[in-house]
């Protein structure tokens, strides 16, 4: 049975907001199949609309479930009509709540799979990746379509529900990585929290990217999937004492990523509100509560709906590199300088810098790049306080290793994260210890901008010092790149660190 939802531009409320159809109902439906007793086995509905260009963010199809339904099973498609150059075509995502209905930050989330998959089922025992395993309880639920973006044309949208009755079956309890791996107690730990797998739009499976970060040198990971958590329970027999498995989400918005990093297994964060909503602050203390970092992901990305627009008083770190290093990058990194300046001179606190992989599928490259952070051991709590210190620094490999620090006239000493309070003309003495770098050259970089920059030999490894005074540098960091690719831009990123801050301001 088929009915046909048509949507009128005057209908449409605002792009913020949602928008709920016609209710769907079984009760008339006829069986497609017998089973033994009578009764209908399976029955199917078809919905088929349009929505107009300027469509709300969330569109609600709700279903009226009727008991005895063991697995629910959806399958969507939308036409995709030529546009102009430089016009966004369509793109539709798709998920569903369950009974326990649509309200933001709601128990009623059972799956989120964007535009990742045109089908999808979920049952008791078992779900397709980026949905949930659950009783399939009587009630209305809602499937929900997140037109992305709607062309000139409108979008027309067909979706299928296939309600498949029997006996519900038992939902695993699920097993979640621990919090903790033997490590080697207080250290630096490199890892990458910003992956994905089957679970949102990835194309590797938790065993290979697991196998990945472990070639790649990794200490830990954390899981970051678009908008679900799904991902939470599939990582059993995949960690060990060399690997600690963090579990996260990606809130992908439609105005910026957020990685939630280390956020309690199975806590679902939402992401259905823009900037304008003013409701980005509640999400990053529900990301807090939960045990995670709030971070920023790729700032100043293209895709649609990826830049950055919440800013970053709510952010516990920013990530300034994401996936081999690009112009998007130098903007954030730039970006990110300015918030050290503005630091010093007494306006808000600083961000530490991290970078990640954001990596898919191949040919992405798990570990390019890795933070490497300074922890007590290797567990989620030392490295999250790690972070927030700003003990961390940035390679594009394990191949790269270094060591950064500023003395005073005195032996006084601070490392990364650190301030070496001296006296604003006491001559102190930066120095940066790489290996692993052929080709590469090591800059200075303090709030008065580059100030130092010497090549690396052949080998890529040397101990590079410099020398200044407070006075002069409230700050120091460390970069070291590539030879220039771009004309007019510093050459790719092999590594950063995070600063050493200098003097007695502010205390």
């Amino acid at each position: 049975m088929e009915r046909r939802d048509v949507l009128k531009l005057s209908a449409v409320a605002g792009a913020t907001g949602a928008l709920t159809l016609g209710r769907v109902s079984f009760a008339d439906a006829a069986p497609t199949a017998g089973q033994s007793g009578g009764g209908p086995r399976e029955q199917t509905r078809r919905v088929t609309g349009h929505l107009p260009t300027g469509a709300p963010d969330f569109v609600y199809l709700p279903v009226d479930v009727p008991h005895g339904v063991r697995e629910i099973a959806v399958s969507y498609s939308y036409d995709r009509p030529a546009v102009p150059e430089g016009t966004a075509g369509n793109a539709c995502d798709i998920g569903i709540f369950d009974e326990r209905g649509t309200d933001l930050g709601g128990a009623g989330f059972r799956g989120w799979s964007g535009g990742a998959r045109t089908e999808f089922f979920l049952r008791a025992d078992e779900a397709t990746p980026g949905y949930l395993p659950g009783p399939v309880n009587a009630g209305t639920w809602h499937i929900t379509l997140g037109p992305y973006t709607v062309a000139p044309q409108g979008l027309s949208y067909d979706v299928t529900i296939t309600l498949r009755y029997g006996p519900r079956g038992r939902t695993p309890a699920p097993v979640h990585p621990p919090e903790r791996a033997r490590g080697r107690g207080r250290a630096w730990y490199r890892g990458d929290s910003h992956l994905h797998s089957v679970h949102s739009d990835g194309k590797r499976t938790p065993a290979q990217i697991a196998a990945l970060a472990r070639a790649a040198g990794l200490d830990f990971l954390n899981t970051s999937e678009h908008n679900t958590i799904s991902s939470h329970r599939a990582w059993e027999g995949l960690w060990g004492d060399d690997l600690l498995i963090l579990t996260g989400e990606e809130v992908t918005t439609r105005n910026g990523h957020v990685v939630a990093m280390g956020t309690d297994p199975g806590v679902f964060i939402d992401w259905r509100y823009r900037a304008r909503d003013s409701a980005f602050g509640k999400y990053a203390r529900a990301i807090r509560r939960a045990g995670g970092l709030v971070i920023p992901a790729h700032p100043h990305a293209t895709c649609i709906g990826c830049n950055w627009k919440f800013g970053l008083n709510d952010a516990d770190a920013v990530e300034v590199w994401n996936g081999p290093y690009t112009p998007d990058d130098e903007v954030t990194l730039a970006e990110w300088d300015n918030t050290l300046v503005a630091h010093t001179h007494g306006r808000g606190d600083w961000l530490p810098a991290v970078g990640h992989s954001d990596a898919h599928r191949d040919p992405d490259v798990v570990g390019l790049p890795q933070t490497v952070v300074l922890a007590d051991d290797l567990s989620r709590r030392a490295l999250q306080d790690g972070i927030r210190a700003g003990r961390v620094w940035i390679a594009e490999s394990s191949k790269v290793d270094l060591a950064f620090s500023v003395t005073g006239e005195r032996g006084e000493h601070a490392g990364i994260g650190e301030r070496l309070t001296v006296p604003d003309t006491t001559q102190v003495t930066a120095r940066l210890k790489v290996t692993g770098a052929p080709g590469c050259t090591v800059s200075f970089v303090t709030d008065q901008g580059r100030l130092y920059t010497a090549p690396l030999p052949p080998s890529g490894e040397s101990t590079v010092g410099w020398q200044t005074t407070p006075a002069y540098a409230a700050y120091i960091r460390a970069e070291v790149r590539h030879p220039a690719t771009t004309a007019g831009l510093p050459g790719p990123m092999a590594a950063m660190t995070n600063p050493v801050f200098l003097g007695t301001w502010g205390s």
